[in-house]
């Protein structure tokens, strides 16, 4: 059973924001199934993901997103409405994991939650544009399970070895920072037009 000191708090937030970025139905849904059958304690300000009304709104929406995401150009829709879930609902729950600490603690934590995130899901969603122009659809429907996989895989650690999983979403953010900024350069030079050829001068 895990005792959540500040420390084990803030490796939790680092863990659980960057599985929410990837996909934050899965995130809420593990965390909540996990709290419902007791295979884990979560903070006290995280009581409510283990109400079954939460489970299954989160699983809902899960399954749509498991479908959603896979299907090439769909999935950057997707994606782009979900900056506006993600980032939000991982400030929410870091908020509320260190619910029993001071004010400017759970700030910070609602800060630090939101931008890891931000980091996850900008990262992915740079990713996706690369991939989804290939003409074949495995490599997306590959790429999407293996976030799906990582965010419940990366949650559940954090309710077991918290300081584990956050070494694993921290290697991930800075892999992540590296492929963004590689991504962004491959696309900007794949729009960059070349310059015309000068007309060849004529003979006199």
């Amino acid at each position: 059973m895990t005792i959540f000191t500040p420390a084990n708090i803030a490796a939790l937030v680092i863990a659980a924001s960057f599985a929410a970025g990837l996909n934050v139905y899965a995130t809420v849904l593990t965390l909540g199934l996990l709290a419902h059958t007791h295979w884990a304690v979560l903070p006290p300000g995280l009581d409510a993901l283990g109400n079954w009304w939460v489970i299954g709104a989160s699983a809902a929406m899960f399954a749509a997103e498991f479908v959603a995401d896979k299907i090439p150009g769909i999935d950057l829709i997707w994606n782009a409405l979900h900056t506006f879930v993600r980032l939000p609902v991982a400030a929410l729950l870091a908020y509320q994991a260190s619910s029993h600490l001071s004010p400017e603690m759970k700030l910070i934590a609602a800060i630090a939650g939101a931008a890891i995130a931000f980091v996850a899901h900008g990262s992915k969603t740079a990713v996706r544009a690369a991939v989804t122009p290939s003409p074949e659809p495995l490599s997306n429907i590959a790429l999407s399970t293996s976030e799906d996989a990582a965010a419940v895989g990366i949650s559940w650690l954090a309710t077991q070895y918290p300081w584990a999983a956050a070494g694993i979403a921290i290697a991930l953010l800075a892999f992540a920072l590296l492929a963004f900024r590689w991504i962004y350069r491959s696309i900007k030079r794949l729009f960059r037009r070349p310059s015309a050829p000068s007309a060849p001068l004529s003979s006199p």
